[in-house]
């Protein structure tokens, strides 16, 4: 694939961030910090500036879907889109609009798009769930109803699972690592006797400082630099070095967002943004390095997975 044919995909994607009109300042500026890491890739295109390109409009959608003429790149391009899209939550009016757009300019056919939607749709239906009311927010803790080294080895397993997704040729593969969070992290609060919701969840994991669009295009950006989608390079698992970057960055954000909802669900929920902010970056770090030592884990664990496999992770 070649650098232009990146752009073009990549930009695609950054016009899914934004088809639903509704972005705030800090969500664009998610979406900018994404951009400025992914420029920071080998031979990765001008990154910021497309950003900026995307957002001042002087990239049209018409002008990168011409630039795509390889029909698996045009499915790649829409796929990414999709999942985009599907981010945070359902699709919005304006999202559905922006990706039967993207399909006219593609000039995709609709069995095509509707195998990739059908296989998104599964996934984030397969995520939904609806759990008790969550309790009130003045409520003291309630101890636990695990161990720490038991939380603690929880943690790690879903922050091995992440890291093993990022390792798979399937874009829709990124897309499981945000629903693999929400239920770690449901998991974590109802040790310690606090039922949530998903809207509360994604609200804890967005304070953190790990943005659900942002976290997305960062996972298929890393993806796409490092030619470890199937559809782009014809792999079935990407090889470890191109992928260490994103599996780190996987690994070690689920892996710190884990410690930090069990330090502030076993506090009674007294840390606020800033300080959830400043713990999660504190253990990035750490986390990171940690990956190093659990990497043959990682890799046993992606050379076993498939698509099913991922989904039956999902209703579990």
């Amino acid at each position: 694939m070649t650098p232009q044919e990146q752009k073009a995909i990549l930009a695609i994607a950054i016009h899914a961030a934004f088809a639903d009109g509704a972005k705030d300042e800090r969500e664009r500026e998610e979406v900018r910090r994404v951009a400025e890491n992914l420029a920071e890739e080998r031979n990765a295109p001008d990154l910021a500036r497309l950003y900026q390109d995307v957002l001042l409009k002087r990239l049209p959608l018409a002008t990168l879907a011409a630039m795509l003429t390889d029909t698996g790149q045009r499915q790649l391009a829409y796929e990414m889109a999709l999942c985009v899209c599907e981010a945070d939550g359902r699709l919005a009016d304006a999202e559905r609009r922006f990706l039967d757009e993207l399909k006219r300019l593609l000039a995709m056919p609709a069995t095509e798009t509707d195998l990739i939607e059908g296989e998104v749709e599964v996934l984030v239906e397969q995520t939904e769930f609806v759990p008790p009311q969550p309790a009130p927010i003045a409520a003291p803790p309630i101890p636990s109803t695990v161990s720490t080294a038991e939380q603690d080895k929880s943690i790690l397993n879903y922050a091995l699972l992440a890291g093993a997704l990022e390792l798979l040729p399937q874009s829709w593969a990124s897309m499981a690592i945000i629903p693999l969070q929400i239920k770690m992290v449901y998991g974590i609060g109802k040790a310690h006797g606090v039922a949530l919701d998903q809207g509360h969840i994604k609200e804890f994991i967005a304070a953190a400082g790990v943005g659900l669009t942002s976290q997305y295009l960062e996972q298929f950006g890393r993806k796409l630099l490092g030619g470890l989608l199937g559809k782009a390079a014809g792999k079935t698992v990407g090889k470890v070095g191109s992928a260490a970057t994103g599996m780190a960055f996987s690994f070690a954000s689920t892996y710190a967002l884990g410690q930090v909802a069990r330090r502030y669900y076993a506090g009674g929920r007294m840390m606020n943004t800033a300080l959830l902010r400043e713990t999660f970056q504190d253990l990035l770090g750490p986390a990171k390095q940690l990956q190093t030592q659990y990497l043959p884990q990682i890799q046993q664990k992606a050379a076993t997975l498939d698509a099913g496999q991922v989904m039956a992770l999902m209703r579990a």
